[in-house]
């Protein structure tokens, strides 16, 4: 008898389970007593989780109008608030939307609106904002959690209480018919839950994304979609993660698909400890957060990692248990992946993927990774590079990527669009090229590429290497239109050196770049737009560009 292939195994294992929920179900189980979860000085073990997500449920069920299939947004930071909610809306069969909390009146009313959302749950800190959106929208359930409700009294009641009279960060709201969480808890745990049926290709998040399209849409990710993604991952992780005993640093916001695939599914079922990191924007406030776990796992982006290498109390930090740090969401560069390496000990894990995708296409080894590779496509996962007129190219070629896996979207909510294709390959708008050995290299976003004289020049190859100045924070390259070379290269630097000059600059990139690749203009700034996870914006940095251009034209 013919012995069972590892991808025939995992294809299997990932048909064998029906929905999250009985992931989350099982890891509840099997970790009870364990932590779980740990945010501001608090912590919950995995049956307190279960309890309190039971209750929530059991509230949805009872006392709103919300049904299975119904959307739910959590509009919530990192707290230990938002792992409770995710349960709670996936025992109940909501389907998930989530939401950034930064968001302003008029984005929320789109998604909201787009998604069809019934249900909201919101920190009191950012609910004033609701008032002007509920009635535009069709959300009727409204549950309102402060900073540390789920913290055991007389905490909970000092942090609430110093949030809203003396640091006075919690606006003055009324939203009519809204529920504190307390009070959403206790109705629930004086009601019946009764458990929903639920299908593998039932929508189980609803993820906002530009992707491909260039435009706000949300990807339609199933059970069996994020149930793939996380076996495959599983699948690729280091032996040397062990069931039970890991503790990983959540910075990124769970809102975003990379952080929450991480630490709301895959660390979970692996009995994980998850640290939340509510604002990783306060280096200085995360860093002394860090300082109090023998963390095991980090998962981080490039920025991240900077502003942490950047401090001397980073590296003051033990960080000798630290067996995975992974980075996604941008382009590594090398100089912080050196750094990072010689401060922890602990090489960087690159990989790659976009939310249409759960979100995971590839990802790394531990060892013996080239830089710049964001490592081989996860078990199950095709992948091949098109050329300009769709061709299939050939290893090494440079195109765009195109992928297929059971991890990738059915398609956007409420959109028709033949997007992934008939045949399941979805077009990344990613260029890249795939090494003999079958390693993945992203090269660049198809819509960032700058056209200089009809050679292509990418800015992440131009950012890798001017970041490896001694005295370049961190930096961004964008094309502008030119009636001559039809683009020219323009350089953003945020520089620790003040007497640093432009045209030291553009010295460092002859010796390193080709003639054309040498950027034309360079500004200082003290930052750089970023985006929610801090993800460098170069769409800001452009649009600013072009609308000071225009002001110029007029002027003349």
């Amino acid at each position: 008898m013919r012995e069972e292939t590892d991808l025939e195994r995992l294809a299997h294992q990932i048909k064998q389970h029906i929905s999250l929920t009985e992931l989350w179900n099982q890891a509840c189980q099997d970790f009870s007593y364990k932590q779980a979860y740990s945010n501001m000085g608090g912590s919950i073990t995995y049956a307190e989780l279960d309890a309190a997500a039971t209750k929530l449920a059991a509230f949805f069920q009872n006392h709103t109008a919300l049904n299975p299939g119904d959307r739910i947004a959590i509009q919530l930071p990192n707290l230990l608030q938002y792992p409770v909610a995710v349960l709670a809306a996936l025992r109940a069969g909501l389907v998930i939307v989530n939401t950034n909390p930064l968001y302003t009146a008029a984005e929320t009313i789109h998604q909201f609106n787009q998604a069809e959302v019934k249900g909201v749950i919101v920190l009191a800190n950012t609910a004033k904002m609701l008032e002007e959106v509920i009635p535009q929208t069709s959300v009727k359930t409204v549950v309102v959690t402060q900073l540390a409700d789920m913290h055991p009294a007389p905490r909970r009641w000092i942090i609430n209480y110093t949030a809203k009279f003396i640091r006075k960060i919690v606006p003055r709201y009324k939203i009519p018919g809204a529920v504190s969480w307390h009070k959403a808890l206790s109705k629930g745990g004086h009601s019946v839950f009764s458990a929903v049926e639920q299908h593998p290709e039932d929508p189980a998040l609803i993820q906002y994304t530009v992707g491909t399209t260039g435009t706000p849409k949300g990807a339609t990710l199933s059970h069996r979609n994020l149930i793939a993604n996380v076996l495959q991952l599983k699948s690729r992780l280091p032996d040397t993660l062990r069931v039970g005993e890991e503790v990983a640093i959540a910075p990124l916001p769970l809102y975003h698909i990379y952080s929450f695939i991480m630490h709301c599914v895959v660390m979970p079922i692996l009995g994980a400890h998850m640290v939340l990191i509510t604002n990783p924007r306060d280096t200085s406030g995360f860093i002394k957060e860090l300082g109090r776990w023998d963390f095991t796992v980090f998962s981080g982006i490039n920025t991240l990692f900077v502003s942490l290498c950047q401090r001397e109390s980073f590296a003051l930090l033990d960080m000798t248990r630290l067996k995975l740090t992974m980075s996604g969401g941008m382009a590594l560069t090398r100089s912080v992946s050196e750094e990072w390496e010689r401060l922890t000990g602990c090489p960087i894990l690159q990989g790659y993927g976009l939310t249409e995708a759960s979100p995971v296409v590839a990802l790394g080894t531990p060892h013996n990774q080239p830089f710049g590779t964001v490592g081989k496509p996860l078990p199950l996962t095709e992948v091949k590079i098109a050329g300009e007129q769709g061709e299939e190219l050939c290893s090494g070629e440079t195109g765009e990527l195109i992928v297929r896996g059971p991890q990738i979207m059915a398609g956007y909510w409420n959109d028709d669009s033949a997007i992934p294709d008939s045949e399941g390959w979805l077009a990344t708008g990613d260029i890249a090229r795939i090494a003999e050995d079958g390693n993945l290299y992203i090269v660049d976003r198809k819509k960032d590429i700058i056209n200089i004289s009809g050679f292509p020049v990418y800015p992440n190859e131009l950012e890798n290497v001017i970041s490896s100045h001694p005295d370049v924070i961190e930096c961004a390259v964008i094309g502008l239109p030119d009636e001559t070379c039809g683009e020219v290269i323009k350089l953003f630097v945020v520089t620790s050196n003040r007497r640093l000059t432009v045209k030291q600059v553009r010295e460092y990139c002859r010796e390193r770049l080709t003639s054309y690749k040498v950027p034309r203009l360079v500004e200082f700034r003290t930052y750089l737009p970023k985006s929610n996870v801090g993800k460098v914006l170069r769409r800001a940095l452009l649009e600013d560009e072009l609308n000071r251009m225009q002001k110029l034209r007029k002027r003349i």
